[in-house]
């Protein structure tokens, strides 16, 4: 007989990987694009994650992963004691749509833990009141369904989310183009690749803004042996 799986399992603090406050420091006020770029253009969560409108929507910060699967809520409210300031709350809802993953009084006592963000897969609920309390939060949508909160559920554990496996303690990046996901041993190798990343889009910017028609590595190849052209177009 296989006994009943325990209701919540929590990895404890000491056994979480945590970037430091340099590495994480990095990141503030990056955009997404950049750091997907310098993850060779990907590490995005799936596109239907978004930002709720009316909210801030630049959050950067580690992960506290959590998983309450669908019509649940109870890995995430176990969660709340975890929370360490700055941290974002990644919430794996198993991509349910029928019900909630998350409510205002759930985003108020994350608010009050020091998280500084709450990122879910599930749906929202409650939008007047996750508005007046002010923290980030980026789902999948709105609905009024309610969840439970029987379980089973994890706390510190892999995740998956948006289509990205998600450990704590990885780096999360978020604007209203998305979630990015930096595993924490690449923080380092990204933030490295940041700077060069910055540079070149800074440089493509000035010329955009002094009339940049097209760059000149396409008009080059459009030159070369690599294009060939039609007469008459078929």
């Amino acid at each position: 007989m296989i006994e009943e799986p325990p209701l919540l399992r929590i990895a404890r603090a000491e056994n979480r990987n945590r970037p430091t406050e340099a590495q994480i420091a990095a990141f503030r006020d990056v955009p997404t694009g950049f750091v997907t770029d310098a993850m060779e253009g990907a590490g995005a969560m799936d596109a239907g994650i978004k930002p709720l409108p009316g909210l801030p929507f630049r959050v950067a910060g580690p992960a506290l992963t959590c998983y309450s699967g669908p019509e649940d809520i109870l890995g995430l409210l176990a969660a709340l004691t975890e929370i360490r300031p700055g941290d974002v709350v990644v919430n794996a809802a198993g991509g349910w749509r029928g019900c909630a993953a998350v409510g205002d009084r759930v985003c108020g006592m994350a608010r009050n833990a020091g998280a500084a963000g709450l990122v879910t897969d599930g749906m929202a609920r409650d939008l007047e009141g996750i508005e007046a309390i002010g923290l980030p939060l980026f789902c999948a949508g709105i609905t009024p369904n309610s969840p439970f909160g029987k379980g089973p559920g994890t706390v510190g554990l892999p995740v998956v989310v948006g289509g990205r496996s998600i450990e704590s303690g990885d780096m999360i990046v978020a604007d209203r183009d998305g979630v990015v996901v930096v595993p924490f041993a690449r923080i380092d190798a990204v933030i490295a690749r940041l700077e060069d990343v910055r540079t070149l889009e800074t440089e493509l910017d000035a010329q955009v803004s002094e009339g940049l028609v097209c760059p000149q590595t396409i008009r080059d190849l459009l030159a070369s042996d690599a294009v060939s052209y039609d007469a008459v177009a078929k």
